[in-house]
C-alpha cells in the first residue's frame, strides 16, 4: 500500500466519524431547537401560557359592536391575546372609532411605539379604541413583551396577518391604521410613532379629514 492511499484511508475515517457524530447530534436534539451558531433558546412552551396572561394582565378585548361590522372583515377572526377567545374582527370594530396597531414582538421600533400607544388611549378614553394586533405565530413572546413594556393594550393575536391582508396593510411593521365608526379605512400609516402627541396630531387630522 502506498503512502498516498494511507493518507486516503485516514482522511475518509477521519470524515465518515465526523458525520457519525452530527447524526447522533441532530438524533438527539429536540426538533424545535434551534440548530447552528447564533441561535437563540427554544421558544416558551404554550403550557406557560396562562402564566404568561396573568403576569401581562391585558385588557379583554372589547365586545361586539352595533352592526355586522365593515364587509371587509367579515369572516376574519383571531384569537384575543389575554384569555384566548375568538374574535369576529368586524363585530368587534363594528360601531366604534378604532386605532388598529399591527406589530410583532421582534420589531424594535414596535417596543418604543406601544408605550405610546397606550398613552394616548388612556388620553382618549372611550371616544377612540386601540387594539393591538400581534402578527406572529409566538403568543408567549407577545405576552412576555408587553409585560416586560409596561403596555396593557387590548391585543389580538394574528399569526397569520389576516387582518393586514382583509385591510389591504402593506407589510410594514409597525402599522397603524384609523377606522372610522362605520369600519371604513380612513388612513393606513406604515410607520412608527415617537410619542402620544404624534398619534393625537395624525388621528386627529385624519377623523378631521375623513368628517
Amino acid at each position: 500500500m502506498t503512502r498516498s492511499t494511507r493518507w486516503t484511508i485516514a482522511v475518509l475515517i477521519v470524515v465518515a466519524a465526523i458525520v457519525a457524530a452530527l447524526a447522533l447530534e441532530l438524533r438527539d436534539k429536540p426538533a424545535d431547537a434551534p440548530i447552528g451558531p447564533g441561535a437563540s433558546e427554544p421558544r416558551q412552551p404554550s403550557a406557560d401560557l396562562g402564566a404568561l396572561r396573568r403576569r401581562a394582565d391585558l385588557p379583554p378585548c372589547p365586545p361586539d359592536g352595533s352592526g355586522p361590522g365593515p364587509q371587509s372583515l367579515r369572516g376574519v377572526t383571531v384569537q384575543c391575546l389575554s384569555d384566548g377567545a375568538t374574535v369576529d374582527t368586524a363585530r368587534a370594530v363594528a360601531g366604534r372609532a378604532v386605532l388598529l396597531n399591527l406589530w410583532a414582538y421582534w420589531c424594535q421600533p414596535c417596543a418604543q411605539e406601544l408605550p405610546a400607544l397606550a398613552e394616548y388611549q388612556q388620553r382618549v378614553g372611550d371616544r377612540l379604541t386601540v387594539i393591538t394586533v400581534h402578527q406572529d405565530d409566538d403568543a408567549a413572546a407577545a405576552l412576555s413583551a408587553l409585560a416586560d413594556w409596561g403596555v396593557r393594550l387590548p391585543t389580538w393575536q394574528d399569526g397569520q396577518r389576516d387582518v393586514a391582508a382583509a385591510l389591504g396593510v402593506p407589510n410594514v411593521m409597525p402599522t397603524s391604521v384609523i377606522l372610522r365608526t362605520d369600519g371604513s379605512v380612513a388612513r393606513i400609516l406604515p410607520r412608527a410613532f415617537a410619542s402620544a402627541d404624534e398619534i393625537t396630531a395624525a388621528v386627529d387630522q385624519t377623523m378631521g379629514a375623513s368628517g
